[in-house]
């Protein structure tokens, strides 16, 4: 708790959780109830009981039995068809998170993934409400209309040399842009922490940067600014391994059906795109940078991860345009979250191949499951 403010904690994890504890033995200020959503295997999830005990915090598992379960118990005879908005076995899963966490009332939401610990100078929770809560930064926009977030990392490549995170276009002139900065005191409706060690990157810059196992050679050192406001109009790759948000976002960020279709690795990036579509016509801000957490990214199948960015990539040069043209004319999140799956849906021909249309057809639906699925418990 903060005050009179109800803070939950969402991770999606099939590992050991021992960089929660890590970091709140270390903090004293400590959600009041973190939510797991698991596989349910038991072997794995007493050990995760047995560590986080020494915490002396609410956690609840949610594995698929009990997911099951909630969705039972709060909708009843609709539940069948509610279930279907959460795949299986996807870091999408935090999806069903944020729903307890909204059903819950909550008034923040963070959450992390189980490969992100602790760092030297920063505090998980103080600094996240900080730059949530009405606190100075820098408002940065771009002349793209995209913001590159690795920018504002110190990292261990020539000055001169600029990279990418996961999720920005990969079209030339989005690729091609100077920055305009000014001093501003705003809250936040999102703020996405940055990173020291690996930062987020896609297949094809983890292998040209030396990552065969998946783990590229490139490091960062520190964020730059405590602080970075992104000006309406402009978007990012929001990354949501270290990222909180408030309740009332929660209508607009539904984290997008993955491992579908062969398609993966975007819930989050699309996610964030279309939240922050609809905050800037509500009139709320994003922001990113402080609590710089460690990220201490595992080796994986780094050809494994291409094949899942491949056709989603292809994908994500077409779809954030069609975002960008949007008129939301809702001043709040739930109705601007349907105002936008209804234009997604009237601009579905754009998408020329059948499998990209055949994906976004989907999860247009699962939009307007999503917004219906929270309008009952609001």
């Amino acid at each position: 708790m903060r005050g009179d403010k109800k803070i939950y904690l969402v991770t999606a994890s099939v590992n050991s959780l021992d960089n929660l504890l890590t970091i709140f033995e270390e903090e004293k200020e400590r959600p009041e109830k973190i939510i797991i959503v698991d596989e349910g295997d038991e072997r794995l999830r007493e050990y995760n009981k047995k560590i986080l005990r020494r915490l002396n915090v609410e956690i609840s598992f949610y594995g698929p039995e009990e997911r099951i379960e909630w969705f039972k118990k709060t909708y009843g005879s609709s539940s069948e068809k509610y279930i279907k908005l959460i795949p299986e076995r996807s870091h999408a899963e935090t999806s069903f998170g944020f729903l307890v966490s909204y059903a819950e009332e909550a008034d923040y939401i963070i959450e992390l993934d189980d490969d992100v610990y602790g760092e030297k100078g920063y505090k998980l929770i103080n600094d996240h409400l900080s730059n949530l809560e009405s606190s100075r930064g820098v408002l940065v926009s771009s002349s793209s209309g995209w913001v590159n977030t690795i920018d504002f990392l110190d990292l261990n490549l020539d000055k001169n040399e600029r990279i990418f995170p996961r999720g920005h276009p990969y079209d030339p002139s989005i690729r091609r842009y100077e920055y305009k900065f000014d001093n501003i005191e705003s809250d936040c409706v999102l703020n996405m922490g940055l990173w020291t060690g690996s930062p987020d990157l896609d297949a094809v810059t983890i292998l040209y940067h030396g990552g065969v196992d998946g783990v590229s050679e490139i490091r960062s050192v520190r964020p730059l600014y405590d602080k970075i406001v992104v000006d309406k109009n402009n978007f990012y790759a929001v990354c949501s391994m270290n990222t909180s948000f408030r309740r009332r976002l929660v209508p607009a960020f539904y984290q997008l059906y993955m491992r579908y279709m062969g398609i993966d690795r975007f819930d989050d990036i699309w996610s964030g795109l279309f939240a922050k579509k609809i905050a800037d016509a509500v009139g709320d801000r994003f922001c990113l940078g402080k609590p710089a957490m460690r990220h201490l990214k595992r080796p994986r199948s780094v050809w494994k991860d291409l094949r899942a960015e491949l056709e989603g990539m292809i994908i994500n040069e077409i779809l954030w345009r069609i975002v960008a043209e949007t008129e939301i004319k809702s001043r709040n999140y739930l109705d601007g979250y349907r105002e936008l799956a209804e234009y997604l849906e009237k601009r579905l021909e754009v998408f020329k191949d059948d499998l990209h249309k055949k994906f976004m057809k989907t999860q247009i639906e699962k939009m307007f499951l999503w917004t219906e699925a929270v309008d009952k418990i609001s």
